[in-house]
């Protein structure tokens, strides 16, 4: 048994979009955590990489192709599900980030809320946003604390610097927070750091800024099981509210920085006096100790059978 604060909803959950590396391990951890899943996946991707996934028994996992656009296929991926974990993934024709990608997210998550505000079975909705949409503000270097989740990030400031992933994480978590409040839909956020794994590459949009993130103290990674760990905590645990910024690494140490140089650009040999001093510290200016509050207990328990 799972520690009582924690327990599935529901036996059925929705993740969408299920085609990126988040999506798919968060399909692969509540199936061996004992939830049937429905996966939803952008209609023109292939799905092989979740054909395999418990194939011992396939009833526990439905594949869905769903268009963020198409409202009708959004509510067939929901139909029957307690909860939603959605994580928005850029089209595969329009990667880049700009002003044009920032509208697709933005009408994305409100038509996902919309179709969960229609779905009677629909208990929770963990969505995934960045910590992005919590750094970037005009007076950043003046804040007599640290950012957490009660932070925002500045569209207006945003935008006078073209920090397009930034705006379009921000307005995006704001749009879904407004429709879950005006429906009553329950919601958390989980604002992650940079993802870092194979798919991570110097060309990833969460690094525009990154060297006055990195001086300002907010410059944070996440790995892929902290991050899935963090999703599913926050939708099993009956007490969780708001947002949760979510890392497990702060890029705050020359060496730190050379490192993580290092695996976005493997051909490269970034030198310590690209940034500072070797052995020199900057200052952490960013918590996530909501998250790890609720995280003690969670990684203590046991899968659900």
């Amino acid at each position: 048994m799972a520690p009582a604060s924690f327990f599935p909803l529901s036996n059925t959950v929705c993740v969408m979009d299920a085609s990126g590396s988040l999506g798919a391990s968060l399909v692969d951890r509540l199936l061996l955590r004992g939830y049937t899943v429905h996966a939803a996946v952008q209609s023109h991707v292939e799905f092989e990489h979740l054909k395999g996934l418990r194939n011992d028994d396939d009833k526990m996992l439905k594949v869905f192709k769903s268009d963020l656009f198409d409202y009708q296929s959004i509510v067939d991926a929901l139909r029957g599900c307690s909860g939603l974990f959605y994580c928005f993934e850029p089209p595969r024709d329009h990667l880049a980030y700009d002003e044009h990608m920032m509208e697709v997210e933005v009408r994305a998550a409100h038509n996902v809320l919309e179709a969960c505000a229609q779905t009677d079975t629909i208990d929770k909705v963990v969505f995934t946003s960045s910590i992005t949409a919590v750094v970037w503000r005009n007076d950043r270097k003046s804040l007599p604390s640290d950012l957490d989740e009660k932070h925002w990030t500045d569209i207006s400031f945003c935008r006078q610097l073209k920090l397009w992933h930034a705006l379009s994480k921000t307005a995006a978590e704001k749009s879904a927070w407004s429709l879950a409040m005006d429906r009553g839909i329950s919601m958390v956020t989980v604002n992650a750091g940079l993802l870092v794994g194979p798919d991570l590459s110097i060309h990833n949009p969460y690094l525009k800024g990154a060297a006055e993130m990195y001086e300002d103290g907010v410059l944070v990674t996440v790995d892929l099981n902290f991050l899935v760990d963090a999703h599913i905590c926050v939708f099993e645990d009956i007490s969780t509210y708001g947002r949760y910024l979510c890392f497990n690494t702060v890029i705050n140490r020359p060496e730190h920085a050379i490192k993580l140089a290092k695996m976005l650009a493997p051909s490269s040999s970034p030198q310590p006096q690209s940034f500072q001093e070797v052995g020199t510290t900057i200052g952490q200016k960013i918590s996530n100790r909501k998250l790890n509050t609720l995280m003690a207990d969670f990684e203590n328990a046991p899968p659900e059978s």
